[in-house]
C-alpha cells in the first residue's frame, strides 16, 4: 500500500497568492472562507500602510483528497496582508474582549476613484472589517506546516 506525499511531508508547497484585481481576490476569499483567528492577531502597521490578520484557516484545497483517504481534515496558519491601507474600520466587533475568536467568511472589495476602495472582510456574527486602500493588494502566504483540523470536521453553511 503505497501513501501519496503530503503538505506535511514536504510533499505539497505552502500557498503563496496575490490579489491585484476583484477576480484574483475572489480566489483568495474563497481559500480565507472560514478561517478563525483570535482578535489579537489582527494588526494595522500605520507606518508600513499595512493591515494584517494571523489565521487558521481550513485547508479548502485539501479537503476532497482528505475526504476520499478517509484521513482528518487539516488547517494551517497563513498571514493574509492587505497593503496601501489608508484607513481602518470594525463593526460589530468588541475589539476590548481580547479573548475573542473571530471567523471570517469572505473578502470583498468595493471600488472608489482611481483605483482606490475598500476592502471588507465579512465576519461570522454580523462583524466586518473595512480596510480602506489607495490600490488594491491582498496577499495570502501559509507560514506554518498544517495541522489536524480540531474538529476534526471540514466548516457547514447549511441553506
Amino acid at each position: 500500500m503505497s501513501n501519496d506525499a503530503r503538505f506535511e511531508d514536504g510533499g505539497e508547497a505552502p500557498l503563496r497568492l496575490r490579489a491585484l484585481d476583484g477576480d484574483d481576490l475572489n480566489v483568495i476569499s474563497s481559500i480565507v472562507q472560514d478561517a478563525v483567528f483570535p482578535i489579537t492577531e489582527m494588526r494595522w502597521q500605520r507606518d508600513q500602510r499595512r493591515f494584517a490578520l494571523l489565521l487558521n484557516r481550513f485547508r479548502w484545497e485539501d479537503a476532497s483528497v482528505a475526504e476520499r483517504r478517509g484521513r482528518a481534515f487539516e488547517r494551517v496558519q497563513s498571514v493574509l496582508a492587505i497593503e496601501d491601507v489608508q484607513k481602518v474600520v470594525t463593526q460589530g466587533i468588541d475589539r476590548s474582549d481580547k479573548d475573542m475568536v473571530l471567523s471570517l467568511l469572505s473578502v470583498g472589495f468595493e471600488p472608489g476613484e482611481d483605483g482606490t476602495g475598500r476592502v471588507i472582510l465579512t465576519l461570522a456574527g454580523d462583524g466586518a472589517i473595512g480596510v480602506d486602500v489607495e490600490a488594491l493588494e491582498v496577499t495570502l502566504r501559509d507560514v506554518t506546516r498544517p495541522y489536524v483540523a480540531p474538529s476534526r470536521k471540514a466548516p457547514y453553511h447549511p441553506e
